[in-house]
């Protein structure tokens, strides 16, 4: 078995039948050419069997196809005329095939070591994101919850989107958020930010204390060393959620971020914070209030928690993804099967390709008769 791209196992009999192809070709047109007029040369045609060949094999199949080229040209000009073999002509034409043969086998080469290359940083960032972003438990107490990750970038598996969850004594604490910029910047202003909520999310009495904590954790730890004075260089946005095990209302402290949508019965309802506050990161400029708010969350309900790389996704046209309109509707109740649904219809507006990271994380409060252990 060979190895794709993709990470998927692709069969090498595949490639072993696809081979037939060239040796076909080079069969075909060497009796042809044999065959035909003397006035009529068909041979400059077998380069294309070496040609087309790296596009389902390697290095040895190419260097392989193109030395039956070179032989096929030789038989001809044995075959239809001996003394044509030391020929100026026949000479270029094998000379030819010798040097396109070469640089296919050199192409194919530098592509199989460039494969190699790319999938090693597929691997990396896999496992960056496993440290950095894990998948969050399908189950956290009596809560469901599946979550759903798009990086922008083709090679990448992370960026500065981020999502976690705490379980406490009384419930459920979760944290989804988005860093200021991209790259690998934002991967470590990511990681800094989800370290802090992990420490203290079990650890501060209030959300209020929680939310304080962590802006003085992105304000201090994100600047660079001697830049004391400069905040805001750096800033993210999140919404920090408490969900009580025993309680249906939903506390919130929002900091510049999409409001939480709660899809209840097919119906998406928008819970914006009355009073948000300042990203984290911009306490420093100021004296930052955090009003914790609260919602219904009921048996049944769906509470979509997602990031602005949703929301300002843009279809062909140039039109954002309009979220509570396209869920609008949706009797999902399981949070699996929502976020399945939602990925495949988002990919399908944007027209498979998103412009910035997006997350969502879907969190199901299961009724009596759906709780799952």
């Amino acid at each position: 078995m060979s190895q794709g791209l993709d990470g998927t196992r692709r069969p090498e009999r595949t490639g072993r039948a696809w081979i037939l192809v060239p040796i076909a070709w080079i069969v075909a047109v060497s009796v042809v050419d044999v065959l035909a007029p003397p006035h009529i040369h068909l041979g400059p045609l077998l380069v294309a069997a070496p040609a087309i060949t790296p596009s389902f094999g390697g290095p040895r199949t190419v260097g392989l196809v193109a030395a039956l080229a070179v032989c096929a040209q030789t038989a001809i000009g044995v075959l239809r005329d001996p003394d044509e073999l030391l020929s100026a002509n026949h000479e270029a034409q094998i000379i030819a095939l010798v040097l396109v043969g070469v640089s296919l086998v050199v192409f194919c080469v530098f592509r199989e070591r460039r494969a190699r290359e790319l999938v090693q940083v597929r691997y990396v960032s896999e496992a960056a994101q496993r440290v950095v972003l894990p998948p969050l438990p399908q189950q956290l107490g009596p809560l469901r919850t599946a979550s759903l990750y798009l990086a922008a970038e083709a090679e990448a598996r992370i960026g500065g989107d981020l999502y976690a969850a705490v379980r406490t004594a009384s419930g459920t604490r979760l944290i989804v958020g988005d860093v200021r910029g991209k790259g690998m910047t934002a991967v470590e202003d990511a990681a800094l930010l989800l370290g802090a909520f992990r420490v203290a999310a079990h650890r501060q009495a209030s959300l209020d204390e929680l939310v304080a904590y962590l802006d003085r954790s992105v304000c201090w730890e994100l600047m660079e060393p001697g830049e004391t004075g400069r905040y805001g260089e750096t800033f993210i946005t999140a919404v920090v959620v408490d969900i009580p095990d025993r309680d249906e209302r939903v506390r919130m402290v929002s900091c510049g971020h999409p409001p939480p949508v709660v899809l209840r019965g097919g119906r998406p309802l928008t819970r914006e914070a009355r009073r948000p506050a300042p990203p984290l990161g911009l306490g420093g400029m100021a004296t930052a209030r955090y009003d914790v708010e609260s919602f219904d969350f009921e048996p049944g309900d769906l509470l979509l928690l997602y990031t602005d790389g949703i929301t300002e996704a843009r279809d062909a046209d140039g039109a954002f993804y309009p979220l509570t309109r396209r869920i609008a509707g949706w009797d999902e109740t399981d949070c699996d099967a929502f976020v399945r649904r939602f990925r495949s219809d988002l990919l399908r507006y944007v027209g498979g390709r998103l412009d910035d990271d997006a997350a969502m994380v879907v969190v199901e409060r299961p009724t009596r008769g759906r709780s799952r252990a």
